[in-house]
């Protein structure tokens, strides 16, 4: 989060170009996940669930799973959820652990 906030201040298009570009990458481990069929597009409403690994404790949990706004619109421009709005994404939960590298598990639970 504070490196997109930073972006974002400095220039307006720069922070929607950090956005485009984190996005983007999100995008390609989606596709992945699609073609291994590790993924696929849920038929209702989910619960999603993320799952945040830290390398390091120094920052703050709340910045970490701000993350989670780049990836559920990656979802969507992905064709993986029709919309993040309330009707399809019904809530989160959140699960950050300490871990010898930086990654995210996210799990679509289907309600």
């Amino acid at each position: 989060m504070n490196e997109y906030t930073a972006a974002c201040r400095t220039n307006a298009h720069k922070g929607g170009k950090f956005k485009q570009e984190v996005e983007e990458v999100i995008g390609w481990s989606i596709k992945q996940a699609l073609t291994s069929k590790s993924l696929r597009k849920p038929s209702g409403a989910v619960m999603v669930r993320f799952e945040w690994h830290e390398r390091t404790k120094k920052r703050d949990a709340d910045n970490i799973v701000f993350s989670k706004k780049f990836i559920l619109d990656a979802l969507v421009k992905n064709g993986v959820l029709e919309d993040d709005s309330r009707k399809y994404v019904k809530g989160f939960y959140d699960e950050v652990v300490d871990d010898k590298e930086d990654f995210v598990i996210v799990e679509l639970v289907e309600i």
